[in-house]
């Protein structure tokens, strides 16, 4: 048997509490197709213990997106992403990362694309911290609620897809309920943030701005957006192409993938072109 037919299947306890049924069913799946070596790690350090051991065989995540990221990140710092493919089978609220990426976001279909998919090389932001970016940076962070509202909707649909009687009775809930009026959240204030792309800035901190957005692209470039705070008009935003991206000024928190940092005073990150490998459909 090939070291492609041999899986470490580390599952997420998130996922356990959560979605047991998802949980199974890919289990199922990869089982039928493939020698499979089962992990139940209880924390981050069993998680980094059980990959660190996994041999030959190729790793495979059952969780959402922060366990796809923790992941990644236990890898990159054991230097081993090089030599090993990551798939994932996507359980849990929240899923906006692995369905950015093209993972198919059902039990059966991630776990068939880990058995019969191909391995896509994608670029990697890493900080001067050796934290790893694989989706978007955004300073000011986001919150996680209204950067995973969408990863939630989507979740209770899913959920709901194979039973159309429990759409229906929540809709006759939602008509009896009362209608809750929600207060709309303040936005962030203006930050204060001199940001440099490859080392020519782009802007200092005279000018104020309401956010700073950083993805990895596909050619060991990542693509920056800086949106200045609008006076009147509405404000252009910054768009520039780089490899490396430093922000410095007031204590700020960014937001990385699933995960808040800071408070920092300045941060680089760096894009490694081709570092990381994920499984995908054909």
């Amino acid at each position: 048997m090939s070291a492609r037919d041999q899986l470490l299947v580390v599952i997420d306890p998130v996922a356990r509490r959560t979605d047991g049924e998802s949980v199974r069913i890919a289990k199922d799946v990869l089982g039928a197709g493939a020698a499979v070596r089962i992990c139940l790690p209880e924390g981050p350090e069993d998680f980094a213990k059980a990959l660190a051991r996994r041999g030959t065989r190729r790793p495979v995540v059952i969780g959402d997106d922060r366990a796809l990221l923790r992941a990644v990140a236990a890898l990159h710092r054991e230097r081993e992403l090089h030599s090993c493919a990551v798939s994932v089978v996507p359980v849990g609220a929240v899923q906006v990362l692995s369905r950015s990426l093209g993972v198919p976001l059902g039990a059966v279909a991630a776990a068939r694309a880990v058995l019969e998919g191909v391995e896509r090389r994608l670029d990697l932001l890493v900080d001067d911290s050796d934290g790893v970016v694989l989706g978007t940076l955004r300073i000011p962070p986001v919150t996680a609620s209204a950067s995973e509202s969408a990863a939630g909707s989507a979740a209770g649909s899913t959920a709901v897809d194979g039973h159309p009687w429990l759409r229906t009775c929540q809709s006759f809930v939602r008509t009896l309920a009362p209608r809750a009026r929600v207060a709309s959240a303040p936005g962030p204030a203006p930050a204060r943030l001199r940001v440099e792309a490859d080392g020519v800035l782009v802007v200092d901190l005279d000018q104020p701005v309401e956010g700073v957005s950083v993805r990895p692209g596909a050619d060991g470039f990542a693509e920056v957006e800086v949106r200045p705070t609008s006076v009147g008009a509405a404000a252009q935003a910054l768009r520039v192409r780089a490899r490396t991206i430093t922000v410095s000024g007031a204590d700020f928190r960014y937001r990385a993938d699933a995960v808040v940092g800071g408070p920092v005073r300045t941060r680089t990150w760096a894009v490694r072109a081709s570092a990381w490998g994920l499984m995908l459909p054909r």
